[in-house]
């Protein structure tokens, strides 16, 4: 089969793929139907992370499926699903208490790689959710962003506590940062605060959401941000970016006693201890538990209640993923999708 894999920093191809079979009893195989390029792809293309020889490429998607282990009860060949981003049994203590990201037997879909034509799903089970029916096509991209990105906001700006009557503060305008603006307004905040310097994502920010758009970065967002709260600061903020600078953009744009949800990859973030001890916030984040709200957004998703698919302003085939790392690299696409 066909895949993308990288070879080193900027070098992605498309090549053949062993076929990916049964492993455990517990996984499935599914023929992919729509994949794409999260930004966390772009720390190996940008050569932050280090690669370990080729690597396949890829961690969400949206499926059929072509075969399962003996051991899977639930899901069945010829079933439409999405998945997490993180394989899980979905029934350890762990799972149970919402944390499936953390899952004892967790599995990174990263280290299989899901842009090629099929990919293996580990923990079959706990990790896939059945789709209704087979989905129109114009619910592809939607029900693609539920598998990270849209979870992933999501994640965020629960752990942000928004809801009805609360400012919500969004660092980061990439996919997970406009999906968490979709998410903040669907949970009820009043107010939702973006930074953003582009253009286009400042519109796609204001058609999900978001009240105010703001260019301002570091110190002179958070100054932003208490000016528009009366000098409180935001009840909540997201932070989807990943860097040192964005914590603490993050952090100081929270008033006192209100909650950070974290969800960029963090790369050389360190937090001065005593400027975090005095800043009297709530820090909640990590790798999203995407399948813990996985049922509730397919199903919002299919009854058309709402569109993350719009945070996808490319499309390219499978064979021209390079093309689609290089775009989004150059942040001429918010997010690429893939069909394979």
């Amino acid at each position: 089969m066909r895949g993308a894999v990288m070879h080193a920093p900027g070098d992605v191809r498309v090549e053949d793929r062993d076929e990916p079979t049964i492993v455990e009893a517990t996984d499935a195989v599914v023929r992919v139907t729509a994949a794409c390029i999260c930004g966390s792809d772009l720390w190996p293309y940008r050569g932050v992370v280090p690669l370990h020889g080729p690597t396949p490429m890829g961690h969400e998607y949206v499926g059929v499926v072509e075969q399962v282990g003996d051991a899977v009860r639930e899901i069945r060949v010829g079933d439409h699903v999405v998945g997490s981003f993180v394989a899980s049994d979905n029934t350890c203590e762990i799972c149970r208490a919402g944390y499936q990201s953390r899952c004892v037997e967790h599995v990174m879909m990263t280290t299989i790689g899901t842009q090629a034509e099929r990919t293996r799903v580990p923990l079959a089970d706990g990790t896939l959710v059945r789709l209704p029916g087979e989905p129109d096509a114009d619910l592809l991209p939607a029900l693609l962003a539920a598998s990270d990105v849209l979870g992933t906001g999501w994640f965020a700006a629960d752990a942000a506590h928004a809801g009805p009557g609360r400012t919500v503060a969004v660092v980061g305008d990439g996919a997970v940062g406009l999906s968490a603006v979709l998410a903040a307004r669907h949970l009820g905040a009043e107010r939702v605060v973006v930074s953003s310097r582009h253009p286009d994502r400042q519109a796609l920010a204001r058609e999900l959401g978001a009240t105010d758009v703001l260019a301002e970065r570091g110190d002179a967002f958070v100054a932003r941000v208490k000016e528009l709260t009366g000098g409180y600061g935001a009840h909540g903020v997201v932070e989807a970016v990943g860097t040192e600078e964005s914590m603490w953009q993050a952090i100081g744009s929270a008033r006192p006693g209100g909650h950070v949800g974290y969800v960029g990859v963090t790369h050389g973030v360190t937090l001065d201890g005593l400027r975090l001890f005095m800043s009297g916030v709530h820090l909640h984040g990590g790798p999203a538990p995407v399948r813990r709200y996985l049922p509730e957004l397919v199903d919002l998703v299919w009854q058309r209640a709402i569109d993350p698919g719009k945070v996808f302003d490319l499309t390219l085939p499978l064979e021209k993923a390079a093309e689609g790392y290089r775009a989004m690299d150059e942040r001429r696409a918010t997010k690429v999708l893939l069909t394979p």
